[in-house]
C-alpha cells in the first residue's frame, strides 16, 4: 500500500472512532442521523459546489447508478449503527461491524472489482478479523454477548461491505469525486428522514438542544474520515484499504472501555496486537 494511502487510512481511523464515540453518547436520540446528516450537508455544500463548478463532472447512467446505490447503502448503515448503539455497547457493536465489513469488502473487491489478493494481504485480513473478534470478546463466552448487539453489528458490517465496494468502484473506475460520493449519501439521508423530523418538530427541537455537540462533531468528522478513505482507494486496492481502516477498532474499543466505562477484558490486548500486525501486513502487501 502506498505510504500516502496508509497515512490517509490511519487519519480516517482516528476520525471514525472519534465520531462513533459521540454517536454512542447520542444513542437515545431518535433523530440523530437526520441531525448530523443535515449538518454535514451544510458544512460541505460550499466545497462540493466549487468542485461541480470547477470540474464540471459529466455523469452518465453508470455514475448515477453508483450514487443511487451509495445513497441506499449509507442510509441503511447509519440507521443500523445507531440502532445498535441504542441497544448495546460501543465496544461490542463497533468491533463486530468493523470486523465483518472488511471481510465482505475483501471478498467483494476480489470478486467484483477483479482485484488480486496476495498471500500477505490475505494474512493481514485474517489477523485483523481475528483481532476484532478478540476485542469484541466473542471468542471467550459468545453465549453471553447480547444477541441484539451482535445482530446490529453484523447488519452494519453488511452495509459497510456494500458501500465500500460500490464507492470504491465509483472513485476508482468511474472517477467520481470522493466529495461528491460522500455528499450524496448525506443528502439522501436528509431527504428520506426529513418527513419524520417534520412530524416530530417538538422532539427535534429538544434533541437539537441536547445533542448539538455530538451532532456537530459527527457532521464534521464523519465525512472527513470517509473522504480520506475514498482518496486512499484511488491510490491502493480496495481489498487492502477496507481491512486497514479497521485499526479504528483499537481506538473505538479504548473509548468504550475507558471513556464510557464499558466492560473490558485482557484478551483485547491480544486482539489489538493482531490488528496492528494485520495493518502492517496490508501496508507492505504488493
Amino acid at each position: 500500500m502506498p505510504t500516502l494511502a496508509l497515512i490517509a487510512v490511519l487519519l480516517a481511523a482516528g476520525t471514525h472512532a472519534t465520531w462513533n464515540l459521540f454517536a454512542k453518547k447520542a444513542a437515545a436520540s431518535r433523530h440523530f442521523v437526520w441531525l448530523y446528516s443535515i449538518g454535514s450537508v451544510i458544512l460541505y455544500f460550499p466545497l462540493v459546489a466549487w468542485i461541480v463548478v470547477e470540474q464540471r463532472p459529466h455523469f452518465g447512467a453508470t455514475q448515477w447508478l453508483a450514487l443511487s446505490a451509495t445513497s441506499v447503502l449509507h442510509l441503511g448503515y447509519s440507521l443500523a449503527l445507531q440502532a445498535g448503539y441504542r441497544t448495546s455497547d460501543l465496544s461490542l457493536v463497533y468491533p463486530i461491524a468493523r470486523g465483518s465489513g472488511p471481510l465482505l469488502s475483501f471478498i467483494g473487491a476480489t470478486a467484483i472489482l477483479g482485484e488480486r489478493p496476495t498471500l500477505l494481504s490475505g494474512l493481514g485480513l485474517v489477523l485483523i478479523v481475528a483481532g476484532i473478534l478478540l476485542v469484541a470478546g466473542l471468542t471467550r463466552e459468545p453465549h453471553r454477548a447480547p444477541k441484539v448487539g451482535i445482530f446490529f453489528g453484523l447488519l452494519t458490517g453488511l452495509f459497510i461491505a456494500g458501500y465500500t465496494v460500490n464507492d470504491g468502484w465509483a472513485v476508482k473506475v468511474l472517477a467520481v469525486s470522493p466529495f461528491i460520493v460522500d455528499f450524496t449519501g448525506n443528502m439522501a439521508r436528509v431527504l428520506v428522514l426529513s418527513p419524520m423530523a417534520w412530524r416530530d418538530r417538538p422532539g427535534v427541537a429538544r434533541e437539537v438542544r441536547a445533542y448539538v455537540v455530538p451532532a456537530a462533531v459527527v457532521s464534521l468528522l464523519g465525512p472527513l474520515g470517509y473522504i480520506l478513505v475514498l482518496f486512499a482507494m484511488r491510490l491502493a486496492p480496495v481489498s487492502h484499504v477496507a481491512p486497514a481502516r479497521e485499526v479504528a477498532t483499537l481506538v473505538g474499543a479504548y473509548f468504550g472501555s475507558r471513556l464510557l466505562r464499558e466492560q473490558a477484558a485482557p484478551a483485547r490486548l491480544a486482539g489489538a496486537g493482531c490488528i496492528l500486525v494485520g495493518v502492517v501486513s496490508l501496508a507492505f502487501a504488493e
